[in-house]
């Protein structure tokens, strides 16, 4: 029996910093903004696969979500269209991060109504877990889900990303730059 392939990781740069991509067989497993070496990050996917990730730059997923977020970044993109894998992705977690995908770009929603739309209505406080919790960043945007009074919340303790992704989009969307 040959052993399962180990995931492969790509850092890309971005306007935020280096976006980690982890991809496997089954498609992305991570893909988030890294402040500092990625090096606890990437134990966190050992942990999670089994496996050492390995550098690939090559990786076609990789390569093509490394593309989609430069689109992004240049206005060019509004939504993602990549293989995420969400077999690790358990729950309500799930339901929940599948609901922030319906929050428009440019705009953003409280976790109270992201609970409503994922079917829970009394579970606020489990989307911000949820949030917190998500292997993928940008691409999932979990950064559109602010609090109930309009105040941004946390971003993997960078709310300052958070901010620019916001004032980024709104920009964008009032500009009329993508479609």
């Amino acid at each position: 029996m040959t052993a399962p392939r180990a995931p492969r990781f790509l850092l890309h740069d971005s306007p935020v910093g280096d976006i980690l991509i982890v991809t496997d067989g089954g498609g992305i497993i991570a893909l988030h903004p890294v402040h500092g070496a990625p090096d606890a990050d990437l134990h966190a996917i050992e942990a999670l696969t089994g496996a050492a990730p390995v550098f690939d730059d090559g990786d076609p997923t990789a390569c093509a979500a490394a593309e989609q977020i430069d689109e992004y970044f240049s206005g060019d993109r509004r939504s993602f269209d990549l293989p995420l894998d969400w077999s690790r992705v358990r729950g309500f977690t799930g339901e929940a991060l599948r609901a922030v995908c319906d929050i428009p770009y440019g705009e953003t929603a409280g976790y109270g109504e992201v609970a409503i739309a994922a079917g829970s209505p009394r579970a606020a406080r489990a989307v911000g877990t949820a949030c917190a919790t998500t292997p993928f960043s940008i691409v999932v945007p979990v950064h559109r889900v602010v609090r109930a009074d309009g105040s941004l919340g946390e971003y993997g303790g960078h709310s300052e990303v958070k901010q620019h992704l916001i004032d980024f989009e709104r920009r964008v969307a009032a500009e009329g730059v993508a479609e």
